[in-house]
């Protein structure tokens, strides 16, 4: 074999050397880039549902970044409203303990992608939550709250599938203390300046 055929040949592996790292590289960085909260020690939580609707919760890092976690309760906005209005406020939201497969390994969901939650709501149980996709509804609401950081009201232009049966769209946004306490805990503390720096609402994520 000729000095120069062996060139060609040894460049072109190293070629493909390079297009399989570069795949892997673009692999591994996209599972690492999907959204989560990573150590954030402050996040912003949405509540928001129509009046004959239940409660939904959206976190994200910031007020108009990707949001990272979209729960629905079983439990309608109103009464949660009720609850608040009486006083401070503990929600839980309780999901078992599941391996993953991957191939022979086993592994552990984060707890953000956890799919079913059992829910109390200051130590009564409210039925389940489930996680959910934003959807393009979803996305229209909190594009209409994006540049608010904080606040509390009812959307205008928002009823329902466009009937109207479902009532206004009430909404409150505000900033969260994040605790991490394992990678089966989390503790989530509504940070209101207008209550003496109590948190009214305080939301726990547990893996049992």
């Amino acid at each position: 074999m000729s000095s120069r055929r062996r060139r060609r040949l040894q460049a072109l592996a190293v070629s493909r050397i390079r297009s399989v790292l570069t795949a892997l590289n673009i692999n591994k960085s996209s599972n690492s880039s999907l959204p989560n909260l990573g150590s954030s020690p402050k996040i912003i939580g949405t509540l928001f549902g129509y009046r004959k609707g239940h409660v939904h919760f959206v976190f994200q890092r910031e007020h108009n970044s990707v949001p990272v976690f979209f729960i629905e309760l079983a439990t309608p906005i109103t009464n949660l409203v009720k609850e608040m209005a009486s006083g401070l406020v503990r929600i839980a939201l309780e999901c078992d303990k599941q391996e993953q497969e991957e191939g022979k390994k086993k592994r552990r969901r984060r707890l953000l992608e956890e799919q079913v939650w059992r829910t109390y709501c200051n130590g009564k149980k409210c039925g389940f939550a489930n996680k959910r996709e934003i959807g393009p509804n979803e996305a229209k609401i909190l594009k209409a709250i994006e540049p608010i950081s904080m606040g509390a009201g009812v959307l205008p232009g928002f009823n329902g599938s466009g009937s109207g049966s479902d009532g206004e769209l009430m909404y409150m946004r505000a900033q969260f203390e994040r605790v991490v306490g394992s990678r089966d805990s989390e503790a989530l503390y509504m940070m209101n300046p207008d209550y003496h720096g109590a948190p009214e609402l305080s939301i726990y994520l547990l893996r049992v």
